[in-house]
């Protein structure tokens, strides 16, 4: 294969080269050579430029056609023939889809990730202007502004292996006003800022790769106003998921965004967040009416009213939404709020493999059943729970459910599920409204993690996600599975399945430079494997330090116009730099 001597060229140059590649498509829309990178982290004074290590062409991989499955007929009122049929027609070539000229040469791409991805790299510093705005900031926030190692370290927790870049120093703000005036200060200095909530996210969101000010709205954490005939409220950004309901528990309505962790609103906001009701409520995306956040420059702005829908200029409020903290700090928040249902149960159903279990996911969202959540465990992940909440469920893959509606609707659901869950294979089918039996069951859900912690003291994790189109699932799970299995690596699957969301999360011991490196090919692979099949790399953690590399397999030379908006409205990048996107 023809290759070329390593060169440093600068990524203007790669993305040409990526285009030119593009352009010699074949006339059935084929790619006959594809580009596979190796990239290095470029060094602090290379002026943005990235070392092109290696090409070389390999043959682009053969597509077929496309094989979907077929709608329902409306006329077809018998439920069973509809299950046996959609299975069918998803049994049919699950490899054969068409696959678009450029995510095939992204993933060629993206085979070759940034060397040590997940180590978190240093950005230049400026000393003196993080000096001086430090000793401004100080004068004026008092006690409020602390720079002891411990409190800063625990600024740039990222939860996941990603190494610890702590802050200079941390301000704990209380209002609009004390967010913009850190800022001003640190505009005025150039001194970066991040924002922090309560430190929950997992791809390094609030590490300090150029040192700077950490912007704690932890005590920001008010309830403004409850609009509970327009179904909205106004919040900072410091009130938490449970913080929100807990103040709305007697008005009749509740907010339905849980990402599990007990996650600030601002934070969540943020990265896009979603969670196990997604599949019914949508994500933070779909969520939240407007917000209010200081730009880099220190200016307050608002990107909406209350209204349920605007069709007036330009979409900021999306724009923020997802952004990490790179383009703005969110200060307050207009959320949407639903009405507690009037009945609710939950439901759980063992399968015999992860494969039929995602089968009866998908065949449950095609056939319409309304469900509130819907997610996946793999045994590993089973079995941990049962240790770590002292259940006694059966270990083997297993579906937990939660249905919302009129006592009718409910029952009916789960009936239907029920059907659904006996064609493939499921057995243990078990449903209640009992709250308590809820809350416990629900409860060993969001404490997955933990349990699997639990269950292998010593070694370290990497908790990543993926997500595909719904069709595509099972063969996405269960492909992930194979490669764990192939690196010999631990990496239990959990997931909000019913919108094509799952994570894995791979064991590993840090000391050991063979495994970790397995690692690090797992997480790329996964990444790739979630393009290949249409899909992004991830569904809600978000992109932070840790999937750079990776969003550009993903979206190509899109980044580039995510890098010119993060340039115009932050042209020191001064905003949480070295987060989705590296200005150079």
């Amino acid at each position: 294969m023809p290759t070329c001597s390593p060169a440093s060229l600068p990524v203007s140059v790669l993305v040409a080269a990526v285009r030119g590649f593009k352009s010699a498509e074949t006339a059935d829309g084929r790619i006959p050579l594809a580009v596979q990178c190796r990239f290095r982290v470029p060094p602090a004074d290379s002026g943005g430029r990235a070392a092109w290590t290696a090409i070389r062409a390999i043959p682009a991989e053969a597509s077929g056609p496309v094989r979907m499955p077929g709608a329902p007929d409306a006329s077809d009122t018998s439920l069973l023939p509809r299950i046996a049929r959609l299975s069918a027609a998803r049994r049919v070539s699950p490899h054969a889809r068409s696959r678009s000229p450029f995510i095939r040469l992204a993933f060629a791409l993206g085979r070759r990730q940034l060397a040590g991805m997940a180590q978190a790299t240093s950005l230049p510093r400026n000393e003196s202007g993080i000096e001086t705005a430090i000793g401004v900031l100080k004068q004026r926030f008092g006690e409020r502004l602390q720079t002891g190692r411990p409190v800063r370290e625990q600024h740039g927790h990222t939860t996941t292996w990603i190494r610890n870049q702590p802050p200079d120093a941390v301000v704990f703000a209380r209002s609009t006003e004390d967010v913009a005036e850190v800022v001003g200060v640190a505009a005025a200095h150039k001194a970066p800022v991040i924002a922090y909530g309560t430190g929950t996210s997992l791809e390094g969101h609030v590490n300090a790769p150029a040192g700077g000010i950490s912007v704690d709205v932890s005590q920001m954490n008010k309830v403004l106003e409850v609009h509970a005939e327009d179904l909205d409220a106004v919040i900072q950004p410091g009130v938490t998921r449970k913080a929100l309901n807990e103040e709305l528990r007697d008005t009749g309505l509740f907010f339905p965004i849980d990402p599990g962790a007990d996650a600030s609103l601002g934070g969540m906001a943020a990265t896009r967040a979603s969670g196990t009701n997604a599949v019914r409520y949508g994500t933070m995306r779909d969520n939240v009416l407007s917000l209010e956040a200081v730009l880099p420059s220190g200016e307050i702005i608002r990107t909406g009213r209350r209204a349920k829908k605007s069709s007036a200029g330009y979409d900021l409020t999306r724009l923020l939404i997802g952004s990490e903290g790179t383009l703005g700090i969110i200060t307050e928040l207009t959320v949407k709020l639903h009405g507690i249902p009037e009945a609710m149960s939950s439901a759980r159903c063992t399968f015999p493999a992860v494969d039929s279990a995602c089968q009866a996911v998908i065949t449950t969202i095609q056939m319409g059943v309304p469900v509130a959540r819907i997610e996946l465990l793999d045994a590993d992940c089973v079995a941990a729970i049962n240790a770590y909440s002292r259940l006694d469920l059966p270990v083997n893959p297993l579906l937990l459910l939660e249905f919302h509606g009129s006592e009718a609707e409910v029952a009916a659901q789960a009936t239907t599920f029920g059907e659904i869950a006996d064609e493939f294979g499921g057995t243990g089918f078990e449903w209640t409204a009992s709250p308590e039996e809820r809350t416990r069951l629900w409860q060993a859900r969001h404490d997955g993690y933990w349990a699997l912690l639990a269950s292998r003291p010593g070694k370290d994790t990497i908790a990543t996600d993926v997500c595909v189109p719904i069709s595509n699932l099972a063969e996405a799970v269960e492909r992930s599975q194979e490669e764990a299995r192939r690196l010999g690596l631990y990496s239990p699957i959990l997931g909000h399945v019913g919108d094509g969301n799952f994570h894995n999360t791979v064991f590993f011991d840090k000391d050991d430079d063979d495994e970790r490196a397995k690692c690090e090919h797992f997480i790329a692979w996964l990444a790739n494997l979630a393009i290949e099949l249409d899909g992004t790399v991830t569904g809600e953690h978000g992109i932070g330090q840790g999937k750079i590399a990776s969003l550009s397999s993903e979206l190509g030379t899109a980044t580039e116009i995510m890098s010119a908006i993060k340039a115009a409205l932050d042209p020191d990048n001064i905003m949480n730099p070295g987060k989705i996107v590296i200005p150079g």
